[in-house]
Order: structure tokens, then C-alpha cells, then sequence
């Protein structure tokens, strides 16, 4: 699964996550930041991205168009990329497992122990 992190996003986690996701992307790698969410959306659908966002907009539009793409919402509230790992770091496997079967997930820091 490639993913593609949104601006709100540190443009390090396609790096740093490159092992399990190999060939993510941030969307400043691609040329879309500053673009307007729709660009981002088509970008990623065109490209078999899967979107990793923290914005509701693009929750939305997963309801209104379905997928391709999917998409990962965090709903929660991002301290760096230290936090990141400590709140999602070991659900993002597992994630990827479920991914196969849904076109939406969102995580939100009630779910970070206990999994989807």
C-alpha cells in the first residue's frame, strides 16, 4: 500500500515509513502542496495512493465519491512525528491488512491501545 501523506502532515513520514509502505509520498514530493484538496484526491487516485490526512475534507469526500482512493483520517491531535509513532505506530499494519476489504479508517486517540 502507497500512501500519501497531506500537507498537515510532517513531509518525513514517507521516509521514515518507507520499510512497510514503500513508495509513499508526501505531497510536497509530488508537486500538490498548496493545491486544493480535490487536485490531491485525483492525484491519488490516479496513482493508487492511499491518502493519510488529518482533514475532515477529505473524510467528506470519501463519502461523497467512494474510493479509489482510499483514505486514512487521523483524528488526532499531532505533536510531531515522535507522537505520531507513540499514538498510531503499531496499528499501521494491521491497518494496511484491513485496507483490502474497506474504502475508510479513521483513528482517533480512543483507538490507539485498544487498535481499530
Amino acid at each position: 500500500m502507497k500512501l500519501l501523506f497531506d500537507e498537515n502532515l510532517s513531509p518525513k513520514l514517507p521516509r521514515i515509513l518507507a520499510v512497510d509502505f514503500l513508495g509513499s509520498m508526501h505531497v510536497r514530493d509530488c508537486g500538490l502542496k498548496g493545491f486544493p484538496d480535490e487536485d490531491v484526491w485525483e492525484y491519488a487516485r490516479n496513482n493508487g495512493f492511499t491518502i493519510v490526512s488529518k482533514d475532515s475534507d477529505f473524510y467528506q469526500r470519501s463519502l461523497l465519491y467512494g474510493h479509489p482512493p482510499k483514505l486514512v483520517w487521523l483524528r488526532i491531535g499531532l505533536g510531531g512525528v515522535a507522537n505520531f509513532f507513540r499514538v498510531i505506530g503499531g496499528v499501521m499494519k494491521p491497518l494496511a491488512d484491513l485496507f483490502h476489504s474497506i474504502r475508510f479508517s479513521g483513528i482517533s486517540s480512543k483507538n490507539r491501545e485498544g487498535g481499530l
